[in-house]
């Protein structure tokens, strides 16, 4: 700011040059004359203002602020000494004015320059940043548990199903409630990395209308007779790009939260469509930028959200629903995940009008794959998966937590499968080097050593068609890239037996 009186002094020849620097002033600006009359505005303070308040030379500098703040301004430019905080410029009656904080430059001439800071924007990027370190910080706790918790959650629900088989109905209730709680406790786990952007997505091309249709033959039987399912599907469809079973999860949780808010009943409707934004658009919990989007709306008729407590609903383990069994984690995992995917998501609620949520995906031009027909096999040929003499090769299985390799190992067999286990990714090559040909590897993904993708990569370079599970409670190295390939795929921490085995069998030829 220094280089504006520094041009005053050069003389007339630079009046040009300071005058354009400061039309130029990002921020809004007053020039006062040495009477402390103005002689003029930037564009910047002219488009705070409005129209309806035009600057013009010889007014008093007052004029263009709230009555509440004329006082501090004119007894700080008459007397000097500390600036004022804060003053609102003048705005509409019932609008709060612009809160912006002083700065006076003297001039040589007696003259000043009265910057306007905009604390609104100022106190907006205070916010993104709390924000991003906030989420970074439960990104890092989340991750930091997430995968020692999910290999414990794993051993106790393949334990709890093993121990079910094996004893009588008399236990069968005690062991499906350990059954049930390990698997909250998972489900809280996936909660806190989805809010967190932390998940291993596997995202592909998704037609959105078949994707909401689907999601909504679940739902009917779901929201019960009294509420009314509606679908409004724009012509031609459009293509997303996500994971198709968090796009379900997202769509299954707004739902259900519509549904407690249509207690007697009512209307939920599902809309897809697109939007053009030229400029970014002011919404909650945050500006959409522009951009081609294509839209899922989720809306109800149902009691709306009172607007003191809307600013909140995306904030984790906040919840008007605590007596209800109400975890506050549903909308905080909506909106990591729609995040994580490169989208956007909005609400608007009027008590009493209902709720409508927007998520925004971004516009993709290029179509859907088509589906394999039934028959086809996805995987190698048949005869890569031979061993030696015409038998079935073993699956080679990489995990090193011990009690979870014995249970995934066990579950395997019993499913009918040769396995070879190894307790981690050296293990496992040494064993390839010996000679071994899998027909399909299940591997950890964070291990000692060498990882589960580095261990993929290698197999992959030796047996191209080679099929591949991955499975993790958390993985950073896959949280940025995803999970994509023929044929493989991911499996979420903690696991249940039978989840393994349809995995498997997911994975390889029919």
């Amino acid at each position: 700011m220094k280089r504006l009186a520094d041009l005053w002094l050069l003389g007339e020849q630079r009046q040009g040059a300071f005058e354009a620097l400061f039309e130029a002033l990002p921020e809004a600006a007053l020039l006062l004359e040495r009477s402390g009359r103005v002689r003029g505005a930037n564009p910047a303070l002219r488009r705070a203002l409005g129209p309806a308040y035009p600057v013009q030379a010889g007014m008093a500098p007052d004029a263009l602020f709230q009555p509440e703040s004329r006082s501090l301004l004119t007894q700080w430019l008459a007397r000097g000494g500390a600036a004022p905080a804060e003053l609102r410029l003048i705005a509409p009656e019932g609008m709060p004015g612009l809160p912006v904080a002083p700065i006076r430059l003297g001039l040589p001439d007696g003259g000043a320059v009265l910057l306007l800071q905009d604390l609104a924007q100022r106190q907006l990027m205070a916010a993104k940043v709390a924000k991003a370190e906030r989420l970074q910080t439960l990104g890092t706790l989340a991750g930091g548990i997430a995968h020692d918790f999910n290999n414990i959650l794993a051993i106790i629900l393949g334990a709890a199903e093993g121990a079910e088989r094996l004893s009588g109905p008399a236990a069968a209730a005690e062991l499906q409630q350990i059954r049930e709680a390990a698997e909250r406790g998972g489900g809280l786990v996936r909660q806190l990395l989805a809010y967190a952007r932390q998940q291993v997505l596997a995202p592909r091309l998704v037609p959105l209308n078949q994707a909401v249709s689907g999601v909504a033959r679940l739902l009917t039987p779901l929201l019960g007779p009294d509420i009314r399912l509606e679908l409004a599907l724009e012509k031609p469809e459009r293509t997303v790009r996500i994971d198709p079973s968090e796009l379900d999860r997202v769509v299954m949780n707004l739902a259900m939260n519509a549904r407690q808010a249509m207690p007697t009943g009512g209307r939920l409707r599902l809309a897809t469509g697109r939007q053009l934004l030229l400029q970014a658009l002011p919404a909650m919990p945050e500006p959409v930028p522009a951009g081609r989007w294509t839209v899922l709306e989720v809306s109800d008729s149902g009691l709306g959200i009172p607007p003191e407590i809307l600013p909140r609903i995306f904030e984790p383990f906040f919840t008007s629903r605590a007596q209800q069994g109400g975890t506050g984690m549903g909308l905080a995992t909506v909106h990591g995940i729609v995040r994580q995917s490169g989208g956007y998501l909005t609400v608007s609620s009027r008590p009493g009008e209902g709720t409508c949520f927007r998520i925004l995906l971004p516009r993709v031009e290029e179509a859907a794959p088509q589906a394999v027909a039934d028959g086809a096999a996805e995987g190698p040929a048949p005869s890569s998966l031979m061993a030696a003499g015409g038998t079935a090769a073993p699956l080679l299985l990489v995990e090193d937590e011990g009690l979870l390799r014995q249970l995934a190992e066990r579950s395997l067999r019993r499913a009918g499968w040769e396995v070879v286990a190894a307790e981690d990714a050296e293990a496992a090559l040494e064993l390839v080097e010996a000679g071994l040909a899998p027909r399909a590897l299940v591997s950890d993904v964070i291990m000692p050593g060498m990882d589960g993708l580095a261990l993929c990569g290698r197999l992959r370079h030796r047996f191209p068609a080679l099929p591949v599970l991955l499975t993790s409670g958390y993985a950073p190295s896959m949280v940025e890239t995803g999970v994509e390939g023929e044929g493989l795929r991911f499996l979420a921490k903690p696991y249940a037996p039978a989840q393994l085995v349809e995995a498997v069998k997911a994975l390889l030829p029919r």
